[in-house]
């Protein structure tokens, strides 16, 4: 099988950040319409229940897109691993930090981990590192900014992870050419 050259990669992560967005957007709609009590709210016509169950429908799909247009060669598989992590990455974080923002960013990273293929490279280490650095960014960002925060969060997951991958291939390189020498 070919490497997968960057420009393949990079629009995996932006048609997948693509999906991601609606998803994540729904969702926050619909953890804040969940907290905020029904006369308090400014649009009563907003179903919370609604807005979460879209939002949690569409991340499949955000994984689904990952997964196969990254041409991973054990895609179907690579999605359910990746389904399983984000709940599972997700649910933890969330109840750790006490911030449903942070928790989906950090759960979306560690399944887009596990859909974004890996070529060469057998360590996770960049990519694990890389959702870490998202969700410390991400929980940083909520404490100090607010809701505005969440515009740019569904950005971050699948951003990190190609910076990580790019970054390690690099180091990877250098080292090939310096042992080389």
């Amino acid at each position: 099988m070919q490497p997968l050259s960057p420009r393949r990669k990079w629009r995996a992560i932006t048609v997948a950040t693509l999906v991601l967005v609606p998803a994540f957007w729904s969702l926050m709609a619909g953890l804040v319409a969940l907290a905020t009590d029904e006369a308090d709210r400014s649009d009563p016509g907003i179903d919370p229940a609604a807005a979460v169950a879209f939002g949690l429908a569409l991340i499949p799909f955000v994984f689904i897109v990952l997964a196969f247009m990254s041409e991973h060669p054990r895609a179907p598989g690579a999605v359910l691993r990746a389904m399983g992590l984000s709940l599972l990455v997700g649910v933890m974080v969330t109840s750790l930090v006490g911030d449903p923002v942070t928790g989906v960013v950090a759960g979306v990273g560690a399944g887009g981990a596990a859909a974004l293929r890996r070529d060469d490279d057998p360590a996770i280490r960049p990519r694990v590192l890389a959702v870490v650095v998202a969700a410390l960014y991400t929980l940083v960002l909520v404490q100090l900014a607010g809701g505005i925060a969440l515009l740019p969060a569904p950005i971050f997951p699948f951003t990190a992870l190609g910076v990580a991958d790019h970054l390690a291939e690099r180091r990877r390189e250098r080292e090939r050419l310096s042992s080389a020498a």
